[in-house]
């Protein structure tokens, strides 16, 4: 409601403008001033007394939402001090003032120039002062007062939250509450009825109805059945001023959803199925399904289905699917026509989740009967077995009956059936088959022990229709023929200590047969019989498919005989029996008292004189160190030797010093020095004094005249020839100088190097005589005194 006018429309605020304007001014809203006067009698001196104050302070009041032409009137400030003559002088400040709120400084009357809005703002705090015009100063202190604001009806009611969704379980008692909506009204609550708001229904009768004061919803009618009607929208309206004519109002829309419960029992639509399957179906397929309708949603309408009897409950199975919610009939059991040509199942379909409020309604399942009928289908051979296993021997001729395998007609037709093999695998083609009688037979010969069993496979086939065709796994057995004979189980090496003792075990042997144990399991050792008796070793048959080899003599040596031979015939307990033989090989150790080997090689012989095998080790390598200390000494007497090195600017004979001491008469065997002696003398062979030649070559004879006349080239061909074909000499290629003079020289020869063949007339037999140190000493020169005397 808005003010168009100074005038007042409602009778509250005709009173509220009456008492405003002429009392206003006296009791409202002015400010009076009361002053004690002070009276002077002559020679009397001044009294003062307590003045008694008239500015008044009064709450003042302003109607919202005016919109008259003219400033609304609000109030007036006055003062006691104040004769009407304007020498007071009103002044207003603080909130609004000069712009909303103003004030005639001579009247005191205050107006407002604007509209104002109570919902922005309530009141407005402001300050009035009293001067003197003249002199400006304050005839009042200031004071404080309010200018609040007066509320009209101007602000509907509003749904803060709208609009709602909400739901409630069907079948509800009357009554049960939905939901509660509230509204809010802006305008002033402790003025009026302005905020006073009341509910009322709009839309949703007669299904829900609403509380005015609370604005709770609620069912208002009995077992609302959602399967009827799940949805309903209501519409709520809120109205101020109490619900009185004049009031604003607002309204929000209220969507409810009926929930499901389960107050429906399953129903299968017929009371009678038919079902066709073929009698060719497959065992665990799905053959068929059947349903039963629920009208109720969700959880409520799960159900299980089950096959509560029938002739058929054996060879069909049904489950559920939760999706669907169907009953899915699969095959247990292969059918067959020729036997049984229908079946007959009672189903039944049940809610799994029950709520027993609602088991008045009757039982929560329904029952129907399905007839499945079986139909003919052509079907292909069958086999009498799953499978077969035949047996044939091992070596049996090409074209051996092995088995024979049967295969029928099922169909009341009763076709002929024809066979063959399957040759997918190259066992396949090891095997042939009678196409009419379906005989198994061999194609080539079998070795046990070589292939044990074969797996082939057979097929089976009616002559009138070809396509259909049954298989069938048949397994061959190779039985064993006794045609392997026995074996030692591997190579044994067989040793036997020099200390051994008659009828001591030095081996035990074992055999083996590729044949199975029908025909190796008992074997028997003995020596071979052709032989004469064997003095050294005898052999032991332990009965239990080993034998034993003893000693039949003390001590053996490995210096007379280190290995030794035994022959070892095996046979089997085969019919016919089998045998071979076999050679052992022993061999002499030298062995440790507890038996333990300690050798068996020929240069444990030095252990006889009481080395053991620590001491040879320590030998040898005693020797080693003292060989590697001989090298080294020589390699550094060799590098402190500096070449000759002489001038070229030396115009003298060079003389070529040699200060190597050489090895002696041993050195002969490394360097030829004949060829340096008088030819006269170099046809007598070299050797080793301390070494007795095993071969002499034959003497060469050359005549003195030849000597005399020869020529020093010729000469020099002549002992490069003999050096290329003498055997003698070292294998590697040497230069040799020959530094012949000839027979003619005045001076002859002053080299010592001839001094070796002359021959000395010392006797060395006084050498014998020095003791036993001396006698290979003797020995030595004995020799050569006797080879000179020769």
């Amino acid at each position: 409601m808005r003010i168009t006018s100074t005038s007042c429309i409602c009778p509250v605020l005709v009173c509220l403008c009456f008492v405003q304007r002429c009392y206003g001014a006296a009791h409202h809203g002015s400010i009076k001033v009361t002053r004690n006067q002070t009276k002077h009698v002559e020679g009397e001196t001044e009294v003062h007394h307590r003045p008694k104050r008239g500015w008044v302070w009064n709450q003042f009041f302003v109607l919202e939402e005016h919109m008259g032409p003219d400033p609304q009137y609000v109030g007036k400030l006055h003062s006691n001090s104040d004769k009407g003559d304007g020498s007071v002088k009103y002044i207003l400040t603080g909130e609004g003032a000069g712009t909303i709120f103003i004030i005639d400084d001579t009247t005191g009357d205050i107006h407002s120039t604007k509209s104002l809005d109570r919902e922005q703002k309530t009141h407005y705090v402001l300050h009035a002062q009293a001067i003197d015009r003249r002199t400006n100063k304050p005839l009042e202190p200031e004071s404080e007062f309010i200018i609040k604001v007066q509320d009209i009806n101007d602000n509907a009611p509003k749904f803060t939250d709208g609009p709602y969704i909400v739901t409630v379980p069907e079948m509800s008692e009357m009554g049960t509450s939905v939901l509660q909506v509230t509204a809010t009204d802006a305008d002033d609550p402790t003025y009026g009825n302005s905020a006073r708001v009341v509910y009322s229904i709009l839309q949703g009768q007669p299904y829900f109805s609403v509380d005015p004061k609370t604005g709770v919803i609620r069912t208002a009618l009995h077992n609302m059945d959602r399967e009827a009607r799940e949805h309903y929208s209501v519409v709520i309206q809120a109205k101020d001023m109490a619900g009185q004519v004049g009031g604003l109002s607002g309204s929000t829309t209220v969507n409810i959803t009926l929930t499901d419960v389960n107050d429906n029992p399953p129903r299968f639509p017929q009371k009678h199925y038919q079902l066709y399957v073929p009698e060719s179906a497959q065992v665990g397929s799905a053959v068929g399904k059947i349903k039963a309708n629920d009208a109720d949603t969700g959880s409520n309408a799960d159900m299980k289905y089950t096959i509560i009897n029938g002739d058929g409950s054996g060879v069909f199975s049904i489950s559920t699917d939760k999706e669907t919610r169907e009953g899915i009939i699969s095959l247990k059991k292969p059918l067959n026509y020729e036997k049984k040509k229908s079946y007959t199942l009672n189903i039944e379909g049940a809610n799994t989740h029950l709520d027993f409020r609602f088991s008045h309604l009757g039982p929560f399942k329904d029952v129907t009967m399905l007839k499945i009928i079986v139909g003919d289908v052509d079907e292909p051979p069958l086999f009498t077995m799953p499978s077969y296993v035949m047996e044939v021997y091992e070596n049996a001729k090409i074209g051996t009956a092995v088995g024979t395998v049967t295969a029928q007609d099922p169909d009341t037709a009763n076709s002929l059936v024809r066979y063959f093999i399957d040759h997918n695998t190259e066992e396949d083609r090891y095997f042939t088959i009678d196409a009419s009688t379906g005989t198994v037979k061999t194609a080539k010969i079998f070795d046990r022990e070589e292939t044990p069993w074969y797996n082939i496979t057979v097929a089976a086939s009616e002559i009138d229709n070809p396509g259909l065709v049954s298989h069938v796994p048949v397994g061959v057995r190779i039985l064993d023929v006794n045609d392997n004979p026995p074996e030692l189980s591997r190579e044994y090496d067989v040793v036997v200590c020099e200390n051994a003792k008659p009828g001591q075990v030095i081996q035990t042997i074992t055999a083996t047969d590729k044949d199975n144990s029908a025909n190796g399991a008992r074997f028997h050792f003995s020596l071979d019989e052709g032989l004469s008796l064997n003095p050294n070793f005898t052999l032991r048959d332990n009965e239990d498919n080993t034998a034993s080899i003893l000693t039949r003599r003390r001590r053996y040596s490995r210096t007379t005989q280190d290995i030794y031979y035994l022959p070892v015939l095996i046979s089997d307990g085969g019919v016919p029996p089998l045998s071979s033989s076999s050679t052992l090989t022993i061999r002499v150790c030298a062995c440790e008292r507890d038996g333990r080997v300690r050798t068996c090689h020929a240069e444990a012989f030095l252990s006889s004189a009481g080395l053991s095998t620590g001491a040879l080790i320590a030998i040898l390598l005693c020797v080693v160190i003292l060989l590697a200390i001989v090298v080294l000494f020589i390699t550094l007497r060799r590098s402190k030797k500096e070449p000759l090195i002489i001038s070229e600017e030396d115009v003298r004979e060079n003389v070529v010093t040699y200060d190597d001491e050489g090895g002696g008469e041993e050195d002969t065997e490394a360097f030829d020095i004949t060829a340096l002696r008088n030819p006269s003398a170099a046809e007598e062979l070299k050797y080793r004094r301390d070494v007795r030649p095993e071969v002499r070559p034959a003497p060469r004879h050359h005549p003195s005249s030849s000597l005399d006349s020869i020529d020093v080239q010729e000469f020099i061909k002549q002992r490069l020839a003999e050096a290329d074909l003498d055997p003698s000499v070292p294998p590697y290629d040497s230069l040799q100088t020959y530094a012949y003079e000839g027979h003619r020289s005045e001076a002859g020869s002053i080299s010592s190097l001839d001094s070796a063949t002359t021959h000395s007339d010392q006797d060395y037999n006084y050498l014998g005589d020095w003791g036993p140190e001396f006698k290979k000493l003797a020995e030595l020169y004995g020799e050569i005194e006797s080879e000179r005397t020769t």
